[in-house]
């Protein structure tokens, strides 16, 4: 398992880049690069519920480990859940990477926003991540800078 780490100043308040990263009409464009489609489903509740899923609704279900919204939310991703709904937290290939953890960290800085983002991840997914998070996080500054 490996951290990978990405920053990008955004010229916006942190609540501008909250709602960008995490606005139900944004969150999908700036993902879209992972996965076209995606959507984001969360009780924001710290312990709670999150589902990261395709339009099929397939994907991760995790829950928010800390959350000071918006100058933070930690999520710590349990296992997978398929088009059925079912979630896998207990098979042995989920065990290698569950409790795995994906920070978003907004700094005020100099009257803009530093976005911090750190995720962990098999070796395996870092040309992915770095794709995804490189172009996507280009997408939320565009839309934090836009409105």
């Amino acid at each position: 398992m490996e951290t990978l780490d990405y920053e990008i100043i955004i010229n916006a308040p942190k609540e501008k880049v909250w709602d960008a990263l995490f606005g139900n009409e944004n969150y999908g464009k700036w993902t879209q690069f992972f996965s076209p489609g995606s959507q984001m489903k969360t009780d924001w509740e710290v312990g709670g519920k999150t589902y990261f899923t395709n339009p099929e609704g397939e994907g991760m279900v995790s829950t928010i480990d800390s959350l000071e919204k918006p100058d933070q939310v930690i999520f710590k991703h349990l296992g997978m859940v398929d088009k059925d709904g079912v979630e896998d937290t207990e098979s042995m290939e989920i065990k290698q990477w569950s409790g795995c953890f994906e920070k978003y960290i907004l700094i005020d800085y100099d009257g803009q926003t530093k976005l911090h983002v750190e995720v962990q991840v098999e070796k395996d997914w870092r040309e992915h991540m770095n794709k995804g998070f490189t172009q996507g996080l280009e997408v939320v500054k565009n839309l934090a800078e836009a409105n």
